[in-house]
């Protein structure tokens, strides 16, 4: 045993949009404070799951003498080899897979990653939201038929309108939140946010906001509804069948969240019958996505496999400036940024 501290850097992601870069290495190094060592962990690791993988042998071997840990979560696996661990500090913003009761109840410091992916994800929002909002579904099906025919945008079964005439209901103004609101308000769409603490007031780019109680009043004066908060016990299942209903006839559904948050089934049954006009959907209750599910056969849903996030030079940019400062708080005793509340669930 010596009295180096060493860190564990566990970033060697399969994905190569998710792997750390060259120069993410050199930056680590180049940021070690004195009396550390850092061990790279080459052995490949998955980025999805926020942790819930198993862990590569290389990386059990490397964590027992770890005092900090720095990749995509951890698993209960992991969490046990590594006996003086104090922090960890994921590269993914959801930790509902980190929260196993040896993590959650013990002492170690959790720090994770939100906010970092704000920008991709909420740039994503508003693509898809301009894809249903101006009718490119239609224009797509008409481009494959190779037809040319107006009259589904100027007829009067017609669904475009302007983004500016819309009302947004955001649930969850986290940094994801907070992007996605500034964006909107910028084309002139109202936003109003629901958060678990109102009393913080309305962030830049929100009218109002209100508690998550309120949510079942501000349903039927959205015409838009953004999910982007995190998964705890008050917004597991948060958008049942009974909510969606409130919703206003041609309402837009949108989830960068997690998809145990709205009820998949009846979301595709109101689209198929026209009640809503459609759904940007990155994550679903089960993935991969089920070949057999209906969601598939919707043309007004826009399926993509969660990669909202996915910004392969700027993420790495956010996310060691973000890893380097903490490392830098950490060393000195300082509150570090990003710290999860185990009891919350973010």
């Amino acid at each position: 045993m010596t009295d180096t501290r060493l860190l564990v850097v566990d970033l060697a992601a399969t994905s190569r949009n998710w792997a750390l870069p060259p120069e993410g290495y050199e930056a680590i190094r180049a940021a070690t404070p004195g009396g550390w060592a850092v061990r790279f962990v080459r052995e490949p690791t998955l980025s999805d799951g926020d942790g819930g993988a198993a862990p590569s042998a290389g990386a059990l071997d490397a964590v027992r003498d770890a005092e900090a840990y720095f990749g995509f979560g951890m698993s209960p696996a992991l969490f046990a080899a590594a006996g003086r661990l104090r922090w960890i500090q994921s590269a993914a913003a959801g930790v509902t897979a980190l929260l196993f009761p040896a993590l959650r109840d013990g002492p170690v410091l959790l720090t994770n990653s939100a906010g970092v992916h704000a920008e991709p994800i909420a740039e994503h929002v508003l693509g898809g939201l301009l894809y249903l909002v101006r009718s490119f579904d239609v224009a797509v099906a008409l481009q494959r038929e190779r037809r040319w025919d107006k009259e589904p945008f100027v007829g009067p079964g017609a669904r475009v309108r302007e983004l500016g005439e819309c009302r947004a209901l955001v649930v969850g103004t986290g940094g994801i939140g907070r992007a996605v609101g500034r964006r909107l308000a910028a084309m002139g769409v109202e936003c109003a946010g629901l958060r678990r603490r109102p009393e913080l007031g309305a962030p830049e780019g929100f009218a109002r906001v209100a508690g998550l109680d309120a949510l079942e009043s501000e349903l039927p004066r959205a015409d838009v509804v953004v999910i982007s908060a995190p998964v705890t016990p008050a917004t597991d299942r948060l958008l049942t069948a009974a909510r969606l209903d409130l919703l206003p006839a041609g309402a837009i559904v949108v989830n960068v969240a997690r998809g145990s948050l709205l009820d998949e089934g009846a979301l595709a049954e109101r689209v198929r019958a026209g009640r809503l006009r459609g759904a940007v959907l990155d994550v679903f209750a089960q993935e991969p996505l089920s070949g057999t599910n209906p969601l598939w056969g919707l043309p007004e849903v826009l399926i993509t496999p969660h990669v909202a996030a996915v910004s392969p030079r700027r993420f790495w940019e956010r996310e060691l400036a973000l890893f380097v400062e903490n490392w830098r708080r950490y060393e000195r005793g300082e509150p570090l940024l990003n710290t999860v509340d185990k009891v919350a669930g973010y």
